[in-house]
């Protein structure tokens, strides 16, 4: 089982940067699928961006393709996601999950962590 730890949301104007961080650690792998994704307040859950960790290839939704940034740091056990250019719809909690294959479900997901930007 893999736990994952999300950490750096917070309050930032709309134009302003946040770069979350996601700590991974327990049954880690080098096949991990490392995803983001979001959920704002009264809508379904967003997916954002994903990287496989063994290779770095990275797949991003249209919404955040060219603001926003998915990296991995293997040997911190930690992945990343720079968010620049926000804007107040980029308001939610943000997860961060893990999966074994790049098909399928994400078998575990963070706590996540409020973004919130302001007008």
């Amino acid at each position: 089982q893999v736990q994952l730890a999300e950490s750096g949301g917070g309050l930032v104007q709309a134009g302003g940067s946040l770069r979350l961080s996601c700590a991974v650690s327990g049954r880690t792998s080098s096949n991990l699928f490392m995803g983001w994704f979001r959920q704002a307040p009264g809508k379904e859950r967003e997916f954002l961006a994903r990287i496989a960790w063994s290779t770095g290839s990275t797949v991003y939704a249209a919404s955040v393709k060219g603001r926003f940034t998915i990296s991995s740091d293997n040997a911190k056990n930690t992945v990343y996601l720079q968010m620049n250019s926000l804007k107040p719809e980029d308001t939610a909690v943000y997860y961060c999950a893990a999966k074994n294959t790049p098909w399928g479900d994400y078998g575990s997901w963070g706590r996540g962590t409020q973004v919130t930007v302001s007008s």
